[in-house]
């Protein structure tokens, strides 16, 4: 549940970062750039792809591999990485069904052709665990029912707004491949087009975190797990670029920890839960060297 408290924490950081931003675009679109392969490796690792980190940053500046790599991995990489650079130039790009099908031929081209750019049509089914999802016959009715309950849910907070979106999105399951990509797609949509940055989802813990979501809502139509989980990791990446627009020196949490003789446990967790202005890169977690 997002409390009070922590809307409040969002509108200071959100506050500081438009502050900020105005003069230092370039720097945030360097930031963005770094960002783009952790943001390529965890969405498809979530999905199951072998590909390290490591691995999806060669492949996203053409460089050779020390192993060989399935085909479609590759493309998977290299075709989420162009959907999102496209969206980059399209802050304001609307949420409608066939702009999501377009951004699904994006997706998908050279990986599955029979199934990219278009949403799942009679006969197409797909399970996903345990869950039969909606028969294809009411596939666009239904998102574009959600469609619109988002854009007229004016009254409801931004991120259960969003968290509801992604949780009915991935039930439906409009597509026969590339759900997942695109719901996460979706939900940095919907934050730029509120001024707000991207949030990875993190493969690391997605049996933990990510996954018990969806099955809150398909068991008792709760998101406040997500509406949490987006709260972090919205959180997070404002965090990280407060302390770039800021001008503050970067450590690594664990020799801030050393430098200071913090507890190691308590402030760790005091990262992942966001009252400490820290933030993942590269997996690994770091902070300003002076909180400001």
């Amino acid at each position: 549940m997002i409390t009070q408290a922590k809307k409040e924490s969002l509108s200071k950081l959100k506050l500081a970062y438009e502050r900020l931003r105005r003069t230092h675009n370039d720097l945030l679109k360097m930031i963005a750039e770094s960002e783009l392969p952790e943001m390529v490796y965890n969405s498809n690792a979530i999905e199951n792809s072998t590909l390290t980190l490591k691995e999806t940053e060669k492949i996203l500046l053409a460089q050779t591999l020390m192993r060989e790599v399935s085909l479609r991995e590759a493309y998977e990489a290299t075709n989420l990485a162009r959907v999102i650079k496209y969206l980059w130039t399209r802050p304001g790009y609307e949420v409608t069904i066939n702009n999501l099908e377009l951004l699904h031929q994006m997706l998908l081209g050279g990986i599955n052709d029979d199934y990219a750019g278009h949403t799942r049509h009679t006969g197409q089914y797909v399970r996903i665990g345990w869950h039969i999802a909606p028969p294809p016959e009411l596939v666009k009715p239904m998102l574009e029912d959600l469609i619109n309950d988002y854009n007229s849910s004016e009254s409801k907070y931004f991120l259960e707004k969003i968290a509801e979106f992604h949780l009915r999105f991935e039930t439906i399951h409009p597509f026969c491949d590339g759900n997942g990509r695109m719901g996460r797609l979706i939900i940095n949509l919907q934050l730029a087009a509120l001024g707000y940055p991207p949030v990875i989802i993190q493969n690391k813990g997605k049996k933990e975190e990510y996954y018990p979501i969806f099955d809150e809502w398909r068991d008792r139509h709760k998101s406040d797990k997500f509406s949490d989980y987006l709260y972090l990791a919205l959180s997070e990446s404002l965090n990280k670029r407060l302390v770039y627009l800021r001008s503050n020196e970067i450590v690594k949490l664990s020799d801030y920890i050393k430098d200071n003789g913090l507890n190691a446990s308590a402030t760790t967790n005091a990262a992942k839960r966001q009252t400490l202005p820290a933030f993942r890169q590269e997996g690994i977690w770091r902070i300003g060297k002076t909180i400001k």
